[in-house]
């Protein structure tokens, strides 16, 4: 089974045909098709080519499926007897994407 690793939204993410993925929100549509072009490595078996930084001629090409938001992070400061103490919450804007090839 071949596998690829890609980076997109400053992150590196290893990724076979099939799997889907939450990555950092990219512009479109559900149903859109979306290219990855960094590729660092591809593998095949024992077969690995890397790239410097990345491999030339090599895609990976994935469908939007979804645009999701992520798990409520809370970042809670205080100091103690001071009557300090300051709540913020966020939540990351994501794209849920299936691949669909991995070419090169």
């Amino acid at each position: 089974m071949s596998y690829a690793v890609i980076k997109t939204g400053g992150k590196q993410y290893r990724v076979s045909v099939g799997d889907t993925i939450n990555i950092e929100i990219l512009p479109g549509k559900t149903g859109d098709t979306v290219t990855f072009t960094e590729v660092l490595s591809i593998g095949q078996g024992n077969d690995i080519r890397v790239g410097r930084p990345f491999l030339e001629n090599a895609s990976v090409s994935g469908e939007i499926i979804d645009q999701v938001k992520g798990k409520k992070v809370v970042a809670f400061k205080f100091k103690r007897r001071k009557g300090y103490h300051r709540k913020v919450g966020h939540r990351q804007k994501l794209t849920k994407v299936k691949i669909v090839t991995i070419t090169g």
